[in-house]
């Protein structure tokens, strides 16, 4: 039986463990405005029930964690509106996430790509699969990151590299983000959430409040610039006044190459 009764995520406690699954396999479990919602109310169940001790997010099926947005969502939305999504997705899920003081571990199973990518960053820490794929291909819509991803990729695996993965568009496999400190495990598919839970229920043996503090301080560590992700929101939405946005999600739901100009 389900934790609590959402539309778009299945979520099941045990042994103080809420398993939170994105439940839109036939979307490639795409956050929408309603998985959103739905995540949000997962994670205020993590804030306040003291049954749940610490929580697992991960996808529903073996082809995805998230594989982005629904972009079909940011048709016609304006700078202003572009701006608002993001911060309605930092303000529910993303910072609620990252400022949880029970840890969270993302079980990427799969794509996880965008949104995906940045859901699995804002985690305390990722497991993966090993058919698992991480990228933000924002700029083959003419858009940016909006929930944290130039700022998370940074401290996660440097500037470098995030730089390289953000600008080209390009994915990498479950072993390489590995090997670049994107996720702390790889495992076969079969055995990627019995192998998390076994690493979770290891953490959950250790003293709660020394925990929350802990993962409060690391934060604070990694944190190079706390404006960081109010520019990337302004970014993000400025994004959705250029034509090359229009031309980029267009070719998407087209299933074309964009043609971009610049502007």
């Amino acid at each position: 039986m389900s934790y609590l009764s959402l539309p778009t995520v299945l979520t099941e406690l045990e042994n103080g463990i809420l398993i939170i699954t994105i439940n839109r396999p036939d979307k490639m479990n795409a956050l929408n405005k309603d998985v959103i919602t739905d995540l949000g109310k997962a994670l205020e169940a993590v804030y306040t029930q003291e049954e749940i001790k610490g929580a697992i997010i991960t996808g529903a099926g073996d082809k995805a964690f998230v594989a982005g947005a629904d972009i079909s969502e940011f048709e016609g939305l304006d700078d202003n509106q572009g701006a608002s999504l993001a911060q309605r997705g930092a303000d529910l899920v993303f910072n609620k996430i990252e400022n949880a003081p029970k840890p969270i571990i993302a079980a990427v199973n799969g794509f996880a790509l965008g949104g995906g990518c940045e859901l699995a960053m804002a985690c305390h820490f990722r497991t993966a699969s090993e058919n698992a794929q991480f990228g933000q291909p924002e700029v083959n819509l003419g858009l940016i990151p909006g929930y944290g991803g130039t700022q998370r990729l940074v401290q996660l695996i440097g500037k470098g590299r995030a730089m390289e993965l953000l600008i080209s568009a390009k994915m990498i496999k479950a072993k390489q983000a590995e090997a670049w400190g994107l996720t702390n495990y790889v495992f076969s598919s079969q055995d990627l959430l019995k192998e998390t839970k076994s690493i979770l229920e290891n953490i959950l043996s250790k003293a709660p409040i020394a925990i929350k503090h802990i993962i409060s301080l690391v934060n604070e560590a990694a944190t190079v610039s706390s404006k960081g992700f109010e520019d990337e929101i302004e970014k993000f939405g400025a994004c959705f006044e250029t034509e090359d946005k229009k031309e980029g999600t267009k070719a998407f739901m087209e299933k074309r190459k964009a043609n971009f100009i610049g502007k």
